[in-house]
């Protein structure tokens, strides 16, 4: 059985125990207990979280853990340096050290971020390089493994963080199993973007949301303006008028970024060949799908590979 801790300061946001769903669910489509979940604290006793409703914790500095993992507040601020020494502490003596959303500035006070590649919420990412310049943080990434510390995004990112450790530990079909109680998809991988292209264009109308649905279903199709304008029931060109109104962006361009978005997870989660994605995703040869990369991220396809499953190991 393998102990999880959170590390709760005062005030933290309440969405930072979403992950203990995830351990939760484990020991239930596991049908035997493989997590033994612990509130910590300093001093132990009752902690407010940001809703102001008190939660009873352990003392941290007595729990011998597997894995501790550091909740966020809402907007970062100093830790008592109490909290920061059990952490650091801890953080020797643990398996791994993990940190949801803010929680990596809790982390980074601790000393545990220097030298790693980090994340965190992107709103904070720039803060966080900025008080920490020795870490590295990447801020359009899910999740980050670097060594024994993990990191994750936003809130909900911690829920991916977990469905990662439960993986690791015992194994993809537990993980999916998980997730499926969760009714979430499987975890998102760690070095998938915490943008989504539609939640960036987001269009207005039906028929417009009709159109970009339709074109995340068939990437493999040639997807020209006749074809959007049919799915949208709209003509060539009410439908260009309106597309670009709603999302200040041309048709093409919003098809591209939803097939570099749809190519990354294929090029972090699967095997395929850069051929296949490119196929799958509706480049149809690599040099165009490069090229896209480069627009979008500032690197290619193999570097995006390389990179997720550095972080996997």
């Amino acid at each position: 059985m393998l102990t999880v801790g959170f590390a709760l300061p005062p005030g933290f946001q309440i969405m930072g125990l979403a992950p203990v769903s995830a351990f939760e669910l484990a020991n239930i489509v596991a049908g035997e207990t493989l997590y033994c979940i612990r509130l910590l604290s300093e001093h132990g006793g009752a902690v407010a979280n940001s809703f102001g409703v008190p939660l009873e914790t352990r003392p941290l500095q007595r729990q011998r853990l597997d894995t501790l993992i550091v909740a966020g507040l809402l907007s970062p601020a100093p830790t008592s340096t109490g909290l920061l020494k059990q952490i650091r502490k801890s953080a020797g003596v643990s398996r791994r050290i993990a940190s949801v959303c803010t929680g990596a500035f809790l982390l980074g006070e601790a000393g545990l971020l220097d030298g790693r590649r980090v994340t965190t919420h992107w709103f904070y990412a720039r803060e966080l390089q900025k008080q920490f310049p020795d870490a590295h943080v990447e801020d359009d990434r899910i999740f980050i493994i670097d060594g024994n510390v993990w990191t994750s995004a936003g809130m909900s990112a911690g829920v991916d963080l977990a469905l990662g450790m439960i993986e690791k530990d015992f194994g993809v079909d537990l993980s999916r199993g998980v997730a499926r109680q969760l009714v979430v998809h499987h975890r998102r991988a760690g070095g998938q973007s915490q943008h989504s292209a539609l939640l960036e264009l987001d269009p207005k109308s039906d028929r417009i949301q009709s159109a970009l649905a339709y074109a995340r279903k068939n990437l493999r199709l040639p997807l020209t303006v006749e074809t959007l304008a049919e799915a949208a029931h709209l003509s060539p060109r009410q439908f260009s008028r309106a597309f670009r109104s709603e999302t200040g962006q041309s048709p093409a361009k919003a098809v591209e970024q939803l097939r570099v978005e749809a190519a990354r997870v294929m090029i972090e989660q699967s095997r395929n060949t850069m051929d296949e994605v490119a196929v799958e995703t509706g480049f149809a040869d690599p040099e165009r799908m490069r090229r896209a990369f480069l627009r979008a991220f500032g690197e290619p396809p193999q570097v995006i590979r390389r990179n997720a499953r550095r972080s996997a190991v």
